[in-house]
This record gives structure tokens, sequence and C-alpha cells, in this order.
């Protein structure tokens, strides 16, 4: 019976033996079951994700610089992250009365400012810059830039007291930052007509956009620092989803000359020039104000600069080291008196001929420390800006009549552009290679000119998009759609007020400007509807009142008579009574004159 059990018990120590090997073989095989069943899982785990990735695409909105000059901002949204590149200003145009600067309509980004993880600037000229100070009034956002822009931007933002609440920024060339979680943006070196400018590589999950800014392909920089072709070539090798492109001079064939070649230009007239030596140039043009420098650092001249804009400029310009210079070159203004005209230069702004601009004012004989003289030589390096050529013309003859020698454009290569012309544009879509092709920074017709150049290098003209300011560009590896549009537009700066001159204003302007104004004014009495005095009428910019007095007594005659018409009707409203005598003394005073003055009627009552 104990044999018996002990049996037993073997066996079942055998059963339990085995029981537990094949346990650990069946796990074993399960174990490496699931190995390889965790390969198809990943696969799978993988589709689902690119199905997700696909989905997100990137935005691209530009709020301003489509089909104009100027006025640069651009939004990049991705999901619910955003940044903001650029934020540039544009001069008013020649209807926009009393307006001082045009800036852009920034209602979307108010709307999302929680949303927004920086703004990052390309450069610092005016139309890039301009409107950081009305942005950071509105929504406090972090800035990102380089050197020299961010010393020019914190000189706006000392103007307008927002220096201290400002976050700014300072990136080199070459560096990436990365704005949260899907954004990450490289600073490439570029050239412009502008020390440390960058075209930016801004890359999202959905891929890698090239924004130029503005640029021109310089191989002779006079800083030295070349463009970085290698970097641009690699971003083009990793695969470029759209490339934005500066369209400036697309309408223009070959290639922009280097800023050096003025240098030569300028060499050329200082030689053997006796005469006091004035140059009116662009204040944002540091390499030009260089190469003044280095043309009177060799021939003997003290500089002395003009306009508040040139001083700012060149003032964060050498306190930057960006421009090079012996340390007493530059003289105050007040001293010019104690050196003779062969040992002067003056640098001024008003190379557009603006007409509250230091040269304008010079060439007029208002300016109160410049006396223009025939002993003087007058170089204007730049070309007018288009709409500014009367203005130009005009100094140029006002210079002329004071009997001042003048050089500019159209006599010396005195000016080359910050811009690049298609050979230029060209080559950089060689070497970006991008799948789609958006021209931006221009007006419709260097857009279309850019698009064609676009062509011509193989881009598909169903990759080339044409944007418009407002519309929402949705863009990824499959496709490229518009979907909607945000509020854009322009908002106009009077002295103090922003957005406060709208078309309504504009156009009161207008017609003020064009046909002047008339007042009447004339007191009824409340409870019988009579008028005790009056009509009185009051002429501004319409006719002079002493050699146009039968008129005035023919316009009081109408408002008496449409007056006792409205007391006939029983009318005492005054409202109605107004509208009444304002519509026909219109009609008479067209007839009389085929003028169109503003009429305002003013009724008190007693």
């Amino acid at each position: 019976m104990a044999e018996e059990i002990k049996k037993r018990t073997n066996n079942r120590g055998v059963k339990k033996t085995q029981t537990k090997n094949t346990r650990t073989k069946k796990e074993s095989l399960e174990n490496k079951n699931m190995v390889t069943k965790k390969r198809p899982y990943k696969k799978k785990n993988q589709k689902k994700e690119n199905t997700i990735f696909k989905k997100s695409k990137l935005k691209i909105i530009p709020l301003g610089g489509l089909h104009e000059i100027g006025k640069n901002i651009t939004v990049f949204e991705y999901e619910n992250e955003m940044i903001v590149v650029d934020c540039g200003l544009s001069f008013p145009e020649d209807d926009m009365l009393g307006v001082d600067l045009v800036i852009p309509d920034i209602t979307y980004l108010e709307k999302n400012v929680d949303r927004i993880k920086g703004l990052v600037i390309t450069h610092g000229h005016e139309d890039h810059i301009g409107a950081v100070p009305y942005l950071l009034k509105k929504i406090n956002i972090p800035i990102y830039a380089t050197r020299l822009t961010v010393g020019l931007i914190k000189n706006k933002l000392e103007e307008h007291k927002l220096l201290k609440s400002t976050k700014l920024v300072e990136v080199m060339q070459g560096q990436t930052i990365k704005l949260g979680n899907n954004f990450k943006v490289e600073f490439i070196r570029s050239s412009h007509s502008i020390p440390d400018s960058v075209m930016l590589g801004i890359t999202t999950p959905a891929g890698t956009v090239l924004h130029t800014g503005d640029f021109k392909v310089d191989y002779t920089p006079i800083d030295g620092k070349l463009m970085d072709f290698g970097r641009i070539a690699e971003l083009g090798n990793n695969g470029v989803l759209a490339l934005m492109s500066d369209s400036t001079n697309s309408e223009r064939k070959g290639f922009t000359m280097s800023e050096s070649s003025v240098g030569e230009v300028f060499d050329k007239l200082f030689l053997h020039c006796t005469k006091r030596i004035v140059v009116a140039t662009f204040a944002s043009n540091v390499h030009r104000v260089q190469q003044i420098v280095n043309s009177a650092v060799k021939y003997n001249r003290k500089i002395a600069v003009c306009g508040r804009s040139m001083i700012n400029m060149i003032e964060t310009a050498r306190e930057l080291k960006y421009i090079d210079c012996p340390e007493n070159i530059f003289i105050d203004i007040d001293m010019i008196n104690n050196y003779t005209d062969d040992q002067l230069v003056i640098i001024t702004t008003g190379s557009q001929g603006e007409p509250m601009s230091a040269l304008t004012r010079m060439a007029a004989g208002e300016h109160r420390k410049v006396k223009i003289t025939p002993n003087d030589l007058v170089i204007i390096s730049a070309t007018p800006i288009p709409g500014n050529e009367k203005f130009v013309s005009k100094v140029i003859d006002d210079l002329m009549q004071i009997g001042a020698e003048v050089v500019y454009s159209s006599l010396e290569d005195i000016h080359v552009s910050g811009h690049a012309c298609q050979e230029e544009q060209k080559l950089i879509i060689a070497l970006a290679r991008p799948k789609y092709f958006i021209p931006v920074h221009g007006e419709y017709r260097q857009l279309i000119a850019h698009s064609e150049t676009a062509q011509s290098m193989g881009i598909d003209k169903e990759n080339i998009i044409m944007m418009t300011n407002g519309r929402v560009l949705e863009i990824g590896e499959d496709s490229a759609e518009f979907t909607s549009s945000v509020p854009n537009g322009r908002v106009l700066v009077d002295g103090l007020g922003v957005g406060d001159v709208g078309s309504i204003v504009l156009r009161d302007r207008q017609h003020l400007s064009q046909d002047g104004l008339i007042v009447i004014v004339l007191t009824m009495d409340s409870s019988t509807g009579e008028v005790v005095a009056g009509p009185d009428v009051i002429s501004r910019g319409f006719v002079y009142v002493r050699e146009s007095e039968n008129l005035m007594d023919d316009v009081k005659a109408v408002v008496r008579r449409e007056i006792k018409k409205c007391e006939e009707k029983g009318i005492r409203d005054w409202a109605t009574i107004k509208s009444t005598t304002r519509e026909n003394l219109r009609d008479y005073i067209f007839a009389k004159t085929k003028r169109n003055p503003m009429i305002i009627p003013i009724v008190m009552e007693i």
C-alpha cells in the first residue's frame, strides 16, 4: 500500500514536471509569436499615425505684402500653434490725405493671441518692422531677430515706451530656434541692402517652407558675408515643401549689380572734387553709408549727418559695429561752418523727395542748418520709388536752380537695388527645388512675372500658388488648397490716432480738398419754427466771400425759401429741415457754379 502511494506520488511529480516543461515551451513559443506579431502591429500603428499626420496641414495666411509694396506680414499656423513672420508698414498713397502711415489689420492675431508662439523678423527695413510697436500695443508676444534688426526695433519700442514690457530675443545667422511643439525656424544668412538679413527655413510636421524675405545675390558683399548657398541647397536636397520668394524685381532680366560697384562710382565722384559733397540715400541702407564713409576716409573729409531717421540708423549701426570707421570722422551738423567745403560730406535723408525731408527743405532754402550753394555737389544715391518721380524731379530742379551740381541715377550708376532680378531668382529656385512655389512681396504684375520665371525652371503650373491677403492656404505633401479667409486690410495711422481714419473720413477729406465747404448758420424759435437770426453763410475753399457777394446773397435767399416751404408744410423736425435745405442748396450751387462743395447746415434753437 505504501509502495503504491509512493508510486502515485512519483507519477504525480513526473506529471507536474512534464506540465511545467510543456508550459515553459508553450510560453516560449507564444513569446516568439508575440515578437513576430509585434512587427505587423507596429506597422499598423504607423499607418494610423501617418493617417493622422496627413490630416494636419500647414496653414499659410498673408495679412499684408501681396498685390502691394510694403506692409509685409505672414502667419504660419499648424494645428493649435502659430508664428508670425515680419510686421511692416507701407506709406500712404496720394489719395490718403493727411495719413502718416499704413499698417496691417491684425484682428485675426488678436483673436488667436494665446496660440502665437513668436514674431520672427527677416531684416530691419520699415516694410518689415515698422508696424511692430502697433502690434505690441494690441498683443504682447516675443520677438526673434538678428542683432542689427533687434537694435533698430529697440529704437522704435523706446519711442513708443514698450521696450521694458517686450521680450526681444537676439539670434545669430545660422541658428535654429524651436517655437512651440510644431515649429523650428532656422535663420539662414542672406544678402540685402541692410546687414543681418536672413532667409527663414520653417520646419513643421507638414514639411519645410523656405521664406526668402527680401534678398539679392551679391557675390562681393560690402561686409564680406556671402549668402549661405550651401544651406539652401542642403534644404533643397532634404526636400522643400514650398518656397516663398521675394518678387520685387521679378520683371527685370539679368542680375542686380553688386553693392560694391557703387563704391567705385563714389570714389570717381570724390576724386579731385573741391566742392562740398551732399549725399542723399535711404536711411536704412547701411552698406551704402559704409561706402560713403570709405570714400570720405580715403579723401580726408569729415562727415555730418542730417535727418532724424539717418542719425538714428547710423548711431545704432556704429554702436553695434556694423559701420567700420575712424572714431573722429563724424562731426555734429552744427560744426560744418568750421570746415572748408572740400573737407566735408553731408549724408542726408530725402532721396525720394519727401515733402518734409532734409534734402527737400535744403532745396527749398528752408533748412535751418544747411544752405545749398553753387559750390555743392549733390549726389542722390537712390532711384525713385514708383509714384515718387515727380517729387524727386522737383527737388533736382530746385537744387539746379540754386546752381548746385546734381548727380542722380540717370547720369551715373549711383544706386543698385537690394532685390533680386530674374537670374538670381532662378538660382534660389534651382537650389531649393521646392514642390510648391509661392511668389510674395510685390504687386500683382510682379507676382505673375515671378511665377513665369518659376515655370521656366520646370515647376509645374499647378504647383505655383498665387496668394492674396487674407486667404488661408492649407498645404501638405499631397495637396495645397485655399479653404477660407480671415480679416485683413489696412489700418491708417494719422498722428496719434490708429484706425480712426477710415474710408468715410478719407472721402470727406477728398471732397473738402476738391470743392471746399459751405456752412449755413441760422437760429429758429423752437415753439413757432420761425427764423429769428440768419441765415449766415461761411465759405472755406469754395469761393472768396468778399468777391462773391451776389452768390452769397443768392444762397441765403435759397435757404430762406426752403425754410419757408417747411413752415408752410408744418415741418418742425430739425433733421428734415437740415436735409431738405442741404439737398436743394446743393442743386442750386451746382447749377450756378458746376461745383459740389460740402454743405453743413447748423440750426440753433431758442
